[in-house]
């Protein structure tokens, strides 16, 4: 009796959502060139509010070696775009990780990326008000932060920000008043937003041309002592670490790249995208990389002007480009600029409050979150929802936090898809379209039938032999159970090496003899396991798209998300344990029960079933 029950609970958090199917429109769209799609990419992923992150990221964790920084995490959101298009491929209709993983890896793990893309999207738009709240007030001379901060600091927790700040409460409110009352991104908004975040980046690396000192990048503590002695600025100066480029060294730049994991997210909008492409094979990755590699140059040309125009211990990191020409004596392009940004943090807060609701809509719909959230048409408390979360987390929360938050929710999410990649294509073939139910009832009838089917019995020899040679040539179940089993170990022994090379590198490089010993088995385990998924036959069924090199690249990807996972600090994962326990809560106690409780008799409404569709125009409008 309790192994039925425990086969019945396992079976629920791996049943998969059947995949309505639904006619495209997009087969009636013209075709998109490489050039669109790239477009299309930097409109959706350059934004004024990863100028802010690169504020405090410099001043307080790389210093000038952000620029490494932003290049590292370049290169693993290739990695990490590249498995999100695969997994696109398996389903085809638009939508977002969540559905994709729903569908092709079942329920427990789409609840934890939905989860962690929720907390992503809270994150970020609270980010993006703080900073637009950080941006006005210093256009006023900062005389709100510092009443308010004399007022409550005295009072207020470590853990939070120094005082509540009632500028970004009441922009959330007013943005979830806007959307209550159906406020939308239009296309006309959409392609200002992008124009004038084309326009910081320009403007503020011809300024740094012009302005730039390369001392700023050879800085010592002499020169911190005369700027310590004569700074006159209502911030304190950032630490010094040890001057020069890369003041806080390789430790920092790893660090810095894990805070700004998410300043690429958005490229993948190329992804959903791809399918109108003449050939998504080599459309999507090629659109992938040349976006990211001009986000790249705008990012690190703007790190590199900024830093070149103040010293990184003086950057003012929460308004760090308007304050940057201030310091340079530019006044009047101090103003322009904070105008600029203003406009298109409140285009980018829009922008991220739209994909956020439509989250928590679509989880409603499926029972993994109160349906309650979306029987009132427009969903006003998904919206209502959506706003409070904001409202809380960017009054309480320190900006740095919030940054910090945005990677952890993301890493983990991507993490799970890029091991979704490492099994799926091993499968046996599966149409997607069927409904779940019945191939459960299939799996239960064939077990009940055959209770007392012998199971023969293999020496040593024979499972070695499989695990080399597999019997069939094509992917069978026990094929893919092997590729279950070692992807599950791989992650483990993953996780377990890079929690040594992130904690104890000078010991492990250094020639410890303990830790470079397990360092030096865990390497032979990996490649042991990686050896014997790679002789396991594949699935053939043809793809839009198909991650090259399997399963080297979802590897790399899943190793390099997992190790910047451990250069965030303690306190961040607190945070994240909090978030992750109150969605351990929500899903045991009421999604598993209902998730599909009523599906046949409740449609999810149109406006939600493409999940994190952020509301902007059509892609092939970009």
């Amino acid at each position: 009796m309790l192994r039925q029950y425990a086969r019945q609970f396992v079976q629920k958090l791996v049943r998969r959502r059947p995949l309505e199917p639904r006619e495209e429109s997009e087969s009636r769209r013209a075709p998109l060139s490489i050039l669109r799609l790239v477009l299309l990419g930097v409109g959706r992923t350059l934004g004024a509010g990863v100028y802010v992150l690169a504020g405090v990221t410099v001043m307080f964790i790389t210093g000038p070696a952000i620029i490494i920084s932003f290049l590292v995490v370049a290169l693993s959101s290739v990695l990490s775009g590249l498995c999100y298009a695969e997994l696109w491929a398996w389903v085809p209709c638009s939508g977002s990780a969540y559905l994709y993983s729903y569908v092709t890896m079942g329920e427990l793990c789409a609840f934890v990326i939905g989860w962690d893309l929720l907390l992503y999207l809270v994150a970020a738009a609270s980010c993006v008000t703080r900073a637009w709240s950080y941006t006005f007030d210093s256009l006023i001379g900062n005389h709100i932060s510092q009443a308010l901060e004399r007022t409550f600091s005295p009072h207020t927790p470590s853990f939070l920000a120094p005082y509540p700040d009632f500028i970004s409460l009441g922009l959330v409110l007013l943005m979830t008043g806007l959307l209550v009352r159906g406020a939308r991104v239009t296309t006309l908004i959409f392609k200002v937003s992008t124009g004038l975040n084309l326009f910081v980046p320009i403007f503020m690396i011809l300024s740094g041309v012009i302005k730039g000192d390369l001392h700023n990048w050879q800085l010592t503590e002499q020169d911190y002592s005369l700027n310590t002695s004569g700074s006159s600025s209502t911030f304190s100066l950032g630490p010094l670490g040890s001057g020069g480029f890369v003041p806080f060294g390789f430790e920092g730049i790893l660090q810095g790249a894990a805070i700004l994991f998410t300043s690429y997210f958005d490229v993948h909008a190329i992804v959903t995208a791809g399918k109108q492409a003449p050939n998504p094979q080599r459309s999507i990755p090629l659109g992938m990389v040349i976006s990211i590699f001009i986000c790249f140059l705008a990012y690190s040309g703007v790190s590199a002007a900024l830093t070149l125009m103040v010293p990184y211990y003086q950057i003012h990191p929460y308004s760090p480009l308007p304050q940057a020409f201030l310091h340079v004596g530019w006044a009047s392009a101090k103003y322009a600029i904070a105008v600029v940004f203003l406009c298109t943090l409140l285009s980018n807060l829009l922008g991220s409050m739209f994909p956020m609701f439509q989250l928590i809509c679509i989880m409603a719909d499926d029972g993994l979150l109160f349906r309650s959230l979306t029987q009132i048409n427009p969903p006003i408390m998904a919206i209502m929802a959506s706003g409070i979360l904001t409202g809380f987390m960017a009054s309480l929360l320190r900006i740095l936090d919030l940054v910090k938050l945005m990677s952890a929710g993301v890493l983990p999410a991507y993490t799970l898809m890029a091991v979704s990649i490492l099994v799926l294509r091993y499968q046996p073939d599966k149409n997607l379209s069927k409904n779940e139910k019945i191939e459960e009832e299939i799996e239960i009838s064939d077990r009940e039938a055959s209770p007392s089917e012998p199971v023969p019995e293999a020496g040593t020899s024979s499972i070695l032999k499989t695990l080399w040679y597999p019997t069939s040539p094509i992917p069978t179940r026990k094929s893919g159970q092997i590729v279950y089993g070692c992807a599950f170990l791989l992650v483990l022994l993953l996780t377990i090496l890079s929690l040594i090379l992130a904690q104890r590198p000078s010991q492990v490089f250094s020639g410890d003899p303990v830790l470079t010993t397990v360092a030096v088995l865990l390497l032979l385990l990996i490649t042991g396991a990686t050896v014997i998924i790679w002789r396991q036959p594949q699935d053939t069924s043809p793809l839009y798209f198909r991650v090259p090199a399997l399963p080297v690249f979802p590897l790399v990807s899943i190793f390099v998300n997992i190790y910047l996972i451990m250069k965030l600090d303690t306190g961040t994962w607190v945070q994240f344990g909090i978030w992750m326990g109150i969605g351990s809560i929500i899903y045991f106690g009421y999604g598993i029960r209902h998730s599909f409780k009523g599906k046949n008799e409740q449609q999810p409404p149109a406006s939600t079933s493409q999940m994190l569709d952020k509301n902007v125009p059509s892609d092939e409008s970009s």
